[in-house]
């Protein structure tokens, strides 16, 4: 599918065609969203499928050619479990295991040492939709009272016809990058449901300028940045000469920066939803319109926080948010919430793929955030920990330094995502002497250690009953 506009174009911004075909698609969905503001507004529901199906196939040609057979594929069999097996558990793990599977068998047929952007890319996205879909139909079929707060608002009262699933699934604003949303919430963009204006298309266009332009500048930032901090740096002779806290900071300088690839998209991405109408979100207290319904970042926080929950909390929402409502809690019949949460981040790192280095990657996480909960209960309850803590000359200086070791740490586990295989990961890892495994194993065990030095016994006491 090469061209030579195209290929000349993106030697001129010295990145791939690929990645100008990605990120031109996305752009696209501004004009599309405006379109579908001004003349498909209240319109009928089978022309507004049939709008969204026919822009989602052009920009799934223009990526990947012919193979957009792949996600119409997924998507006719998703229907037919719905039309044929009905709200049964037969029904939904059949749609776990096909769109698992089918996305799995694509990852091992095409998958290479380094990342490409192929139609496996927005299949991950598609694949969670198309799950999604078959657990809130399922869900639609039980008693209410059954239902938590999430099920009532997502599940599917009644079966959903062909144009409104293909609709859906080829969404011009979720269909590459995501982000991830229900049905029900497609449902209500289509019958004119989602704007501050009942009637009206919503007063969305300062809100989505606000993201686009947000986006950009991290877009900039990634473009201008990325050529100096590659990762095929990190594999070189000259890396490994270098001073070892020269590794560590290039680690943290490389993680921040390669991130801004990933927030730069969503962040566009978002801009488009807002645009149409999906990210309305209802007002808040103080009666102010949110849009932040297909928010996939929350940038303040990202920016800011010194935890690495908080920075979890603020990266790729939506998908986290799939995975912590369709994954993590519906595992709560095992009654370990570790195992749950063990369950869920094994389950993201073979949804990204097959490499080895998305496992380490979701493991690291797994271990980080169960060190980070185990300090911060230790500082709460440690009398002394608390006191240095709260101290207003040490504040800045303890957040600088925890603000250092958090974004170390956050670049560390992405070495092996982006990476990919253990000759490679590996090579990195050694050669900072696996300083983010040991810091954070040597706290694991250190940890309960320390309470029963700094605590309080009274306190220990209180916390055991």
């Amino acid at each position: 599918m090469a061209t030579p506009m195209l290929q000349s174009a993106a030697e001129l911004l010295e990145t791939s065609e690929p990645a100008l075909r990605l990120i031109i698609s996305i752009l696209i969905g501004y004009p599309l969203a405006l379109v579908s503001r001004y003349c498909l507004f209240k319109k009928d529901a089978f022309l507004i499928h049939l709008f969204h199906t026919l822009t989602g196939l052009w920009i799934a040609y223009f990526n990947f050619g012919f193979q957009l057979f792949h996600s119409f594929i997924c998507i006719l069999v998703q229907f037919l479990f719905l039309r044929l097996m009905g709200r049964t558990v037969t029904a939904v793990g059949s749609s776990f295991l096909f769109q698992m599977g089918y996305l799995l068998t694509g990852y091992y047929y095409t998958a290479t040492d380094y990342y490409d952007i192929k139609w496996t890319m927005p299949h991950c996205v598609l694949a969670l939709k198309l799950i999604g879909l078959s657990l809130d139909y399922y869900d639609g079929g039980k008693d209410e009272g059954k239902l938590n707060a999430e099920q009532k608002v997502s599940a599917l009262r009644h079966v959903p016809s062909f144009s409104e699933v293909c609709g859906f699934a080829y969404f011009y604003g979720g269909f590459l990058v995501g982000p991830q949303f229900t049905l029900r919430s497609y449902q209500r963009l289509v019958a004119g449901e989602l704007t501050d204006c009942p009637g009206q298309p919503p007063n969305s266009i300062v809100p989505a300028i606000r993201r686009f332009s947000l986006g950009l500048v991290c877009l900039a930032i990634y473009t201008i940045g990325s050529p100096y901090l590659t990762d095929s740096y990190m594999l070189s002779d000259d890396y490994a000469n270098q001073p070892f806290w020269y590794r560590c900071l290039y680690i943290l300088i490389w993680g921040k920066v390669t991130l801004y690839k990933y927030v730069s998209c969503w962040l566009i991405a978002e801009g488009v939803c807002i645009l149409s109408g999906l990210g309305y979100n209802g007002h808040d207290s103080a009666g102010v319109v949110l849009w932040d319904a297909c928010a996939n970042m929350k940038v303040w926080q990202y920016e800011t926080t010194p935890l690495f929950t908080g920075t979890i909390a603020s990266f790729n929402i939506n998908t986290n948010a799939w995975v912590a409502r369709q994954v993590f809690k519906r595992l709560k019949f095992l009654g370990n919430k570790m195992f749950s949460q063990a369950a869920a981040l094994f389950f993201l790192a073979i949804w990204h793929g097959l490499h080895s280095g998305y496992v380490l990657c979701f493991s690291m996480e797994f271990l980080i955030v169960t060190v980070e909960r185990q300090v911060e209960a230790l500082i709460k309850d440690s009398p002394t920990l608390a006191t240095l803590t709260q101290n207003l000359f040490l504040r800045p200086i303890l957040y600088v330094v925890q603000q250092l070791i958090h974004w170390l740490f956050m670049g560390y586990p992405l070495v092996a995502f982006c990476l990919f295989t253990w000759e490679k990961w590996s090579k990195v890892y050694s050669s900072v002497y696996y300083c983010g495994h040991i810091f954070f194993l040597v706290l694991l065990f250190a940890t309960p250690f320390l309470r029963r030095v700094l605590v309080p016994k009274k306190i220990k006491e209180n916390k055991s009953q």
